[in-house]
């Protein structure tokens, strides 16, 4: 959406200047009063409604208040609007249902009975209506608020959830299927189809008792752009399965909506390919906020079902290609790990899930394979996934409807651990009956905070709180000035009591993390991540057993209460600076959130002619090669570095650029290419004066030998500088922390007419650090 131009100061404090504003500018959220008090009656899903929220999502909130208000109870049908038809669809190749004919199908499905009802529960990056299906048995209007009520009092009161005869009796298990999320693993989507179809239709005993005692919820394709494209990301070029730290999309958005609302017991995501079937639950690391000793019980009993039910459909290697499934926790050492919450199934144990899971259906249909085998080979093997991504379905929600009441009990009872501040309780094979093999290597617990405290100063803390009430985390601001743990703290200070129901969600957002360098070879994915430290804003611990004695008040929202001029001003300036990108989505997303003017371009953009008459900067990190640019596009970047036009890179594509341009005097070095983290780091030029003590980093770099004029801006800290994340020498023996420490890693200079920025961290990496962003918005203005 094209920001109207009257609009920008206004945005510019609640977007821009927040992302640009000078480090240690103040723009001061107010008294108390700025942040107005919540209905303490509010459910979790009404609280987390309140949270900023574009204005299509806010439009979209509203539209299904009001369809719940008219309805009342269950089925709550409505007629889905046909999408434009597309044969470009890339469903289409592989006989499965292209987006544009779900809409129909699910206006069918509702016309078979009194089961299936359908919402919109969001809408993708490119616009596209993001499907949620409730199948249950019908309830009154008064019976679906009764289920409302009892779903607020397991989170907001456990302990007396975990008494009330009512939930015992009558509280249906909400399951969560998730499908399609990346884009081109599609038969997740398919198989739910068939599987809504089923049971609105089914006439069994077993049916019928299922949907008596749960809500079941199928998101029927998490990602239509990459659906349609055959791309694994959306439209904005994101991984949706690695944002739910961020939320930075609104598909990501959605679904943490949908974990909220609806507080799945049970869920899966449906994901390719990986043959045998892969069924968590995972090897160590193992997340250290969950109950893990509650996850693990029901996370690997549901796995053994559905490897029984997946073994079961006949699949043969010989006959079919289709090796048995694979339960990692089981049956592999390391390499696939459930520790960053970035991934949904590691991200919904905060919101209640006591047993969630990632399955990779075994027949790969996509990348080469989609362009390379026969049309008739890639709908058979389309078609075995979705049997076994079904048997997957059918199977989990066997097991939600034998285990109802464990699985409510054990939801209640992760809530009241956090909620009574209760240390957790460590897996073994006493703790956990019933799981063979668990070791000292699968026992990852934390020490809780008694509390985090976030003084009210600048627009990054009150982006910090809204980010923490949009998760669900509960969020209250001191009347008065007060003092916890011998530090003083003024009125007005955001107060994150960790004795609360959603302490895990508060504390893996805000708690600096872990270095596990030392506890696995390898990791599937990051393995650091921060607000507290990352996202401008100050965040303190306070310790447990601290008397939490603050007279305080409960947070709706937070928000400066007037623009930082310089900040605004800031924001401004980047406006009208003209930046082409040769960079990652996220960065590009970045880039754009921080309110630069954004062209991207690439090796081939520039050989093809690229005009850079209206460029004010270069940005380098990923698609452009200097040593392929052809001669008149040599020429061309030659006479913009030579009239004053910046460069500002990163990473080691982007010291490749600088090298190969004869830009800045340094040398390279490359860390171990596989580590990623927090790092702490020493600010010591212009462009890093007031910035956070600590980057980012992945697959870090540094450099050495710097020519004359070559200024540090930052350098890693001495000793260790990761603070938490993966990081270890490679196999030559070096590239380890030890080799960056001291060393610089950001340096700047000029190069004849052209002033360089060289950025050996990741201060965009995925659209996350927002704290960092201001180093990269200094850099590109100068």
């Amino acid at each position: 959406m094209r920001i109207p131009r009257p609009v920008l100061v206004t945005l510019a404090t609640a977007t821009s200047a927040v992302l640009l504003a000078p480090f240690g500018a103040s723009a001061d959220p107010g008294g108390p009063a700025a942040g107005a008090v919540r209905d303490s009656g509010a459910s979790a899903g009404e609280r987390a409604a309140k949270a900023p929220a574009s204005a299509a999502e806010r439009a979209l909130r509203d539209t299904q208040s009001a369809l719940s208000t008219r309805t009342g109870g269950y089925p709550r049908e409505q007629v889905l609007p046909a999408q434009p038809e597309n044969p470009g669809d890339k469903s289409v190749k592989l006989g499965l249902t292209p987006y544009h004919a779900i809409a129909p199908k699910l206006n069918e499905l509702q016309e078979l009975g009194d089961r299936v009802s359908v919402e919109i529960a969001g809408k993708s990056a490119q616009g596209h209506p993001l499907y949620l299906v409730t199948v249950t048995s019908p309830e009154s209007a008064r019976a679906a608020r009764e289920q409302k009520r009892m779903r607020e009092l397991i989170e907001r009161a456990p302990a007396r959830a975990a008494k009330d005869p009512r939930i015992k009796a009558r509280y249906k298990t909400p399951v969560f299927v998730n499908n399609n999320i990346h884009g081109n693993e599609w038969e997740g989507t398919d198989a739910a189809l068939g599987l809504i179809e089923e049971l609105a239709t089914s006439k069994s005993e077993k049916t019928e008792e299922l949907l008596d005692s749960s809500r079941l919820y199928f998101n029927v394709t998490a990602n239509p752009d990459g659906r349609i494209a055959g791309t694994r990301a959306n439209g904005n070029g994101f991984d949706l399965n690695r944002d739910f730290v961020t939320a930075s999309q609104p598909e990501t958005r959605a679904i943490r909506q949908i974990a909220i609302d609806k507080q799945p017991a049970v869920m899966i995501d449906l994901h390719g390919y990986v043959n045998g079937t892969l069924i968590e639950p995972t090897t160590p690391p193992h997340g250290e906020n969950y109950e893990y000793d509650l996850f693990l019980k029901n996370t690997y009993a549901n796995a053994l079902g559905m490897e029984k039910a997946v073994n079961g459909l006949g699949y043969t290697e010989g006959k079919d290609g289709v090796k048995p499934a694979v339960i990692p926790f089981r049956d592999q050492e390391e390499g696939w790990d459930d520790w960053p919450p970035v991934f949904t199934p590691q991200y919904m144990p905060f919101h209640g899930a006591v047993a969630s899971h990632t399955i990779e259906f075994p027949m790969a249909v996509n990348n080469d394979e989609y362009d390379e085998l026969p049309v008739a080979e890639l709908r058979r093997r389309s078609a075995i996934n979705v049997d076994i991504a079904g048997a997957a379905m059918r199977a989990t929600l066997d097991f939600a409807r034998e285990r109802r009441g464990s699985l409510i009990a054990d939801q209640i009872e992760t809530f009241r651990r956090a909620d009574a501040g209760e240390r957790q309780v460590e897996v073994s094979e006493e703790t956990v009956p019933g799981v063979p093999g668990i070791g000292p290597e699968d026992v990852y617990t934390t020490e809780f905070p008694r509390a985090y405290v976030i003084p009210a100063r600048g627009a990054a803390a009150a982006r910090l709180v809204n980010h923490l009430l949009a998760n669900d985390v509960r969020v209250e601001r001191a009347s008065h000035a007060f003092r916890l743990a011998g530090r003083a703290y003024p009125a007005g200070s955001y107060v994150v009591d960790l004795h609360q129901s959603k302490r895990g969600m508060a504390n893996v957002l805000l708690a600096d993390g872990r270095d596990i360098s030392d506890k696995v070879s390898t990791m599937y994915d990051i393995s650091g991540w921060s607000l507290g430290l990352l996202w401008g804003a100050e965040v303190r611990a306070v310790p447990e057993g601290t008397d939490l004695d603050v007279r305080r008040t409960p947070v709706r929202s937070a928000a400066p209460a007037a623009p930082d001029p310089e900040a605004v001003a800031a924001a401004e300036e980047r406006h009208r600076t003209k930046v082409a990108a040769a960079a990652t989505s996220g960065e590009l997303f970045a880039l754009r959130e921080m309110r630069f003017d954004v062209t991207p371009v690439s090796t081939g953009a520039l050989n093809d002619g690229f005009d850079w008459e209206d460029t004010d900067v270069l940005f380098v990190s990923a698609g452009l090669d200097h040593g392929k640019l052809n001669a008149a596009a040599r020429k061309a970047l030659d006479r913009f570095l030579a009239d004053g036009g910046r460069v500002v890179a990163r990473g080691a594509q982007g010291a490749a650029f600088n090298a190969s341009a004869k830009l800045l005097d340094v040398t390279a070095v490359e860390g171990n290419g596989a580590a990623n983290g927090v790092v702490r780091v020493r600010n010591e030029g212009p462009l890093t004066e007031g910035a956070p003590a600590h980057s980012f980093v992945y697959s870090p770099l540094w450099f050495t030998g710097l020519g004359s004029g070559v200024r540090v801006e930052q350098s890693y800290a001495t000793g260790n500088p990761l603070v938490s994340g993966h990081w270890r020498v490679a196999g030559d023996g070096r590239g380890g922390p030890e080799d960056a420490a001291g060393r610089a890693a950001v340096v700047s200079g000029r190069a004849g007419g052209a002033e360089v920025v060289l950025f050996g961290t990741e201060p965009m990496f995925r659209a996350h650090p927002k704290g960092l962003f201001p180093q990269v918005g200094r850099a590109l203005t100068g």
